[in-house]
C-alpha cells in the first residue's frame, strides 16, 4: 500500500510537470461544457473524441487522460467509446459557493506526441437549497409608546442557491400590528423590515409570536421560517388601582403589639418596574406613625404600640400606592379602637365630713362623683352602700351623688360607722371600686346624769372625827367626752334652819360624802339633803412667741361653776416657754362656750395678754399657793334677760420646773378690796407674775 501511495504521488508530479511543460502549445480556444449540479455518478458530459476530432483508438493508444486544475477527479474519459462522464455527483454550491457562473476548468492530455486541450465545465444551479435563517428566534423589543409606521430591520435569511433559485421574498403570518417591507442591501440581496401598522398595548398583550417566512424563486419555491419573539415594552401609562377608596376595621384595644391588622393591596397594569408598587402613610400624624406602620413592598399594616380606646377611639389612614415611574394613587383606612372593660370606676370625693353629731336627721355627709373611662356597657354604672346602714345615697346631676343620714343618729346606741361606697360597671367582666368612709358621730348633751340609786342612806355612829368619809353618791352619763363630766354639790335643804353647810361637804368630782365635825346624836338624831346635777367648762388657751417662725401651744382652762364662781385651775402646756428663744412671750386666751344649765345660755370671751420675761432655768423651781377660801361675789342678773354678768382680775404666777408647766392665779384682784399675802415665794416670783381680767357673761 505504501508502494502504491508513492507511484500514484510520483506520477501525479510526473503529470503535473507535463501539463506546465505543454501549456504553451494548448491552443486558445477551450471547449465548453456545461451540467446540472447534482446529477448522477456516470451521467454523460460529451463525447470528448468526436468533439476534439479524434478517433476512438487514437484516445487510447495516446493514453488521453483528464486533468482538472484542482486535482479532482469530478469527470470520467471512457477510451473505448470516447464519452466524457461524470466521475461524481457535484454540488455547485460547494464547489463554488455563491459565485456565478460555477467552472470546472480541465485539461485533455494525450502523449506521444504531447498535446493539451483546454475545456470548461459549467455547473448549472438547481433549486436544491430551501432558504435558511441563522437563528431559530429573532427577539424584538418594541415600546407599547412606539409611533405608527416606525420600521424594525430584521436579519435576512440565507440561500446557497443561485439566481431565480435564490431568495426572492419575505412574508409574515398574519397579524393585526405590523407587515412586511423588503429592503435592498445594495449588494443584490434583500432583507425584511418589520413595520408597526397599530399600536401596541402591553397591558392586553405583551408578548406577539410572528413567524417570518423566506422564499426563493424556484419553482416550486422552497421557503424557511424562524419566530419572531416581541416583547411589548412597558411604558408608564396606568396609575395604580386600589380595589375601594375606603377601609375599615375595627381593632380592639387589647390587641398584642405587633398584630397584623390588614393588608392594603393595589394593583397597577403596568409591568417591570413601572408595575412595581410602593406603599407609605401619607400625611400621617406622630400618634399614627407612632402607633401603625406599612410595609412598604406588602402594604401589611401592623401595630407597634399599645391602643388605648379611652384616649383614642379611632385613627384616619391615608396611605399612598407609587409606581416605579412617579405615578401614584390614595385611599383612606378608618381604623376603629373596640373598648374593653379595662378601666374601672372611678370615685372622686369632692367633700366629705368624718363626724356628724347625734340627734341630726338626714345630716350630710359626702358628695361625690363617679366615672368609668369605657365606653357602652363597659361605661355604666351602679353605686350602691351597705343595706344595714342608715344612709341613703341620692342622686344629683350627672354622676354626682351625696351620701346623707337617713334619720337622726344615735351616739350611744352607735358612735362609728365604716361606709363603703362600691362603683360597679355592666361591663364584662363587671369591675368595681370601693371606698371607704369611716364616719365618727359625736356627742350632743341629750343625756342627764343619773345616779345609781334614788335615795342613799348613811349611818354615822356620834362624836365622830372631823372629816370623816361616811358614804358616797355615784351618778353617770351616757354622753362622752365633757358632756359625761360630772360635778357633784350639795344642794340647798329643804330645811332654811339646817345648817347643812357646817354639817357635811361632798367632792365635787368623786362624790364623796364627809362629815364637817364631830355630830351629836341628842342634837340631831338625823337629817337629809340632796345632791346635784353641775357643769364644767373649758377655756382654749393659745400660747405663742414672737420667734421666727412663731412656735406656739394650746392649753385646756377648765371653769367650774356652781353657786358663784369657783376657782379656775390652768395646766402650762410643755411648750408654754422656749428657754433658746430670747424674745419674750406672749399669751392669748380664747375661751370656748358650753351651756351652764337648760334655763339660760352664757358665753365667756376674754383676751388676755400675759407677757412673761425669761428667767434661767433655777427661777422656774419655785412655787406659788392659791388663797384659800371662795371669791368675792356672785353672778347677778343685770339685765333683767337672763344674762348672768362679773367680771374678776387674777394674778397669775407660772410655777414649777419646766416639767410641770402649770399656771396658778395667786390671788383675785377686787376693786376696793385689800389683797392678801398668799404666802411663800410670792416676791421671789414676781417677775412672773401679771394679770389679766375676766369677763362673764
Amino acid at each position: 500500500m505504501a508502494i502504491r501511495g508513492a507511484l500514484t504521488l510520483l506520477k501525479r508530479q510526473v503529470a503535473i510537470l507535463f501539463v506546465l511543460l505543454g501549456l504553451s502549445e494548448a491552443g486558445p480556444d477551450s471547449v465548453r461544457y456545461s451540467v446540472a449540479e447534482e446529477a448522477e455518478i456516470g451521467s454523460f458530459v460529451a463525447n470528448l473524441a468526436r468533439d476534439l476530432g479524434l478517433g476512438v483508438e487514437e484516445l487510447s493508444s495516446r493514453e488521453a487522460r483528464i486533468i482538472s486544475d484542482d486535482n479532482g477527479r469530478h469527470l470520467h474519459l471512457n477510451l473505448l467509446t470516447g464519452d466524457l462522464l461524470l466521475n461524481e455527483r457535484l454540488d455547485r454550491e460547494e464547489l463554488c459557493g455563491s459565485a456565478e457562473p460555477c467552472v470546472l476548468h480541465f485539461q485533455v492530455l494525450l502523449q506521444n506526441p504531447l498535446k493539451f486541450f483546454r475545456a470548461e465545465l459549467h455547473i448549472k444551479d438547481i433549486n436544491d437549497h430551501s432558504p435558511t435563517f441563522l437563528d431559530k428566534e429573532i427577539l424584538l423589543k418594541i415600546s407599547e409608546g412606539t409611533t405608527l409606521g416606525t420600521a424594525f430591520p430584521m436579519e435576512s435569511a440565507q440561500d446557497l442557491d443561485i439566481g431565480s433559485n435564490s431568495l426572492q421574498n419575505y412574508t409574515i403570518s398574519p397579524n393585526s400590528h405590523f407587515y412586511i417591507k423588503i429592503q435592498d442591501s445594495g449588494d443584490g440581496k434583500i432583507y425584511p423590515e418589520l413595520v408597526l401598522d397599530r399600536m401596541l398595548d402591553h397591558e392586553k398583550e405583551p408578548e406577539l409570536r410572528l413567524t417570518l417566512v423566506a422564499l426563493d424563486g424556484g419553482s416550486p419555491p422552497r421557503s424557511g421560517t424562524t419566530l419572531v419573539l416581541i416583547e411589548v415594552l412597558d411604558i408608564n401609562d396606568n396609575s395604580p388601582e386600589f380595589p375601594q377608596r375606603l377601609y375599615e376595621v375595627q381593632v380592639p384595644e387589647d390587641t398584642a403589639i405587633g398584630s397584623w391588622i390588614i393588608t392594603i393591596s393595589a394593583k397597577d397594569l403596568d409591568a417591570g418596574h413601572y408595575g412595581k408598587i410602593s406603599y407609605i402613610f401619607f400625611h400621617a400624624s406622630e400618634d399614627i406613625r407612632k402607633t401603625f406602620e406599612i410595609n412598604s413592598t406588602s402594604g401589611e399594616v401592623r401595630l407597634i404600640s399599645s391602643l388605648d380606646f379611652e384616649v383614642i377611639q379611632s385613627y384616619t389612614v391615608n396611605i399612598q400606592a407609587t409606581d416605579g415611574g412617579g405615578l401614584s394613587e390614595k385611599c383612606t383606612l378608618l381604623i376603629k379602637v373596640m373598648d374593653i372593660n379595662d378601666n374601672a370606676p372611678e370615685v372622686t370625693m369632692s367633700s366629705i365630713t368624718n363626724r356628724i353629731p347625734e340627734n341630726a336627721p338626714q345630716t350630710f355627709v359626702a358628695v361625690f362623683s363617679i366615672r368609668d373611662q369605657d365606653s357602652g356597657d363597659n361605661g355604666r354604672m351602679v353605686c350602691s352602700i351597705q343595706d344595714d346602714l342608715p344612709f341613703i345615697l341620692k342622686p344629683t346631676f350627672k354622676n354626682f351623688f351625696t351620701l346623707v343620714s337617713e334619720k337622726a343618729l344615735d351616739r350611744e346606741m352607735r358612735e362609728e360607722y365604716n361606709i363603703t361606697i362600691t362603683v360597679t360597671d355592666l361591663g364584662t367582666p363587671r369591675l368595681k371600686t370601693q371606698y371607704n368612709i369611716t364616719l365618727l358621730v359625736s356627742d350632743v348633751n341629750d343625756n342627764a346624769p343619773a345616779f345609781t340609786q334614788t335615795s342613799y342612806t348613811l349611818f354615822l355612829r356620834e362624836n365622830n372625827s372631823p372629816a370623816l368619809h361616811i358614804g358616797s353618791v355615784s351618778a353617770t352619763d351616757r354622753d362622752a367626752g365633757a358632756n359625761a363630766q360630772l360635778t357633784y354639790s350639795l344642794l340647798p335643804p329643804h330645811d332654811p334652819q339646817l345648817p347643812l353647810a357646817s354639817l357635811v361637804s361632798i367632792n365635787a368630782d368623786n362624790g364623796h360624802l364627809f362629815a364637817l365635825r364631830a355630830l351629836d346624836f341628842e342634837a340631831l338624831q338625823a337629817f337629809e339633803f340632796r345632791v346635784g346635777d353641775a357643769a364644767k367648762h373649758r377655756l382654749l388657751v393659745l400660747v405663742k412667741d414672737n420667734g421666727e417662725p412663731a412656735l406656739s401651744a394650746s392649753v385646756t382652762l377648765h371653769v367650774l361653776l356652781v353657786d358663784g364662781f369657783s376657782q379656775p385651775y390652768l395646766p402650762l402646756p410643755e411648750v408654754a416657754a422656749d428657754q433658746a428663744q430670747a424674745d419674750p412671750l406672749t399669751v392669748y386666751l380664747v375661751i370656748a362656750l358650753a351651756s351652764v344649765s337648760s334655763l339660760f345660755l352664757f358665753s365667756v370671751l376674754a383676751f388676755i395678754a400675759v407677757r412673761l420675761c425669761r428667767r434661767s432655768r433655777a427661777a422656774w423651781v419655785g412655787g406659788c399657793s392659791v388663797p384659800e377660801g371662795h371669791l368675792p361675789g356672785h353672778l347677778v342678773d343685770v339685765t333683767g334677760t337672763g344674762t348672768l354678768s362679773h367680771s374678776y382680775q387674777y394674778e397669775v404666777c407660772l410655777m414649777g420646773g419646766t416639767g410641770t408647766d402649770e399656771f396658778k392665779f395667786l390671788k383675785p384682784i377686787v376693786p376696793n378690796l385689800p389683797i392678801h399675802d398668799t404666802g411663800r415665794n410670792v416676791e421671789e416670783n414676781e417677775n412672773f407674775r401679771n394679770s389679766f381680767g375676766l369677763n362673764i357673761q
